[in-house]
């Protein structure tokens, strides 16, 4: 393994972890942060302030998560084409990846459409319905980065052990593994 190797599979799970670190925090304590105090626009513009402060983190995280999974790809080619097991792991992360994205802009995209709603909602009903509407879409969005970008993680992990040489600590003994 060269040091180039090492270097880009670091970036891509030190960016995964950000990508990931990030919206759980989001999730867990920035969103409810912001209902968190009787004063209805100190806490959304905490959140706000938090968000627009993540955002090129988390942007930067995911465009370098990107280009050094297209390393790593590049790099295992051989072991990808001629190994089923491992080709469907990339299959999987990279459709795994695309709804990580995906959900990650539709949170963003909902996010941005719920502060104008919430910021001209006074006493407009239908204003009021969307943000209502919005709520509920954010309060099950917010958890879908965390779990899509955790379940990366697992299989990058999944990946790393099928390239692992001898049995480890946490291994089975010889005698309690399957044979085929």
């Amino acid at each position: 393994m060269t040091a180039y190797s090492t270097f880009v599979r670091a970036t891509h799970v030190l960016t995964n972890a950000a990508w990931f670190g990030g919206s759980l925090a989001g999730a867990v304590a920035l969103q409810p942060a912001r209902r968190k105090s009787d004063d209805a626009r100190d806490p959304a513009e905490i959140a706000d302030e938090g968000w627009r402060r993540w955002g090129p983190v988390q942007g930067a995280a995911i465009g370098l998560h990107l280009l050094s999974g297209l390393a790593i790809l590049a790099d295992n080619r051989r072991r990808v084409v001629g190994h089923p097991p491992t080709a469907a792991a990339v299959i999987l992360k990279t459709a795994l990846t695309g709804t990580a994205i995906m959900v990650s802009a539709e949170a963003y995209r909902s996010s941005a459409e719920l502060d104008d709603a919430l910021e001209h909602a006074q006493g407009d009903p239908a204003v009021e319905d969307k943000a209502h509407r919005l709520t509920q879409r954010m309060s099950w969005l917010r958890w879908a980065t965390p779990v899509a970008t955790a379940g990366l993680l697992v299989l990058d992990a999944y990946l790393g052990e099928q390239q692992r040489g001898v049995a480890g600590l946490l291994d089975p003994p010889s005698s309690l593994r399957r044979t085929t």
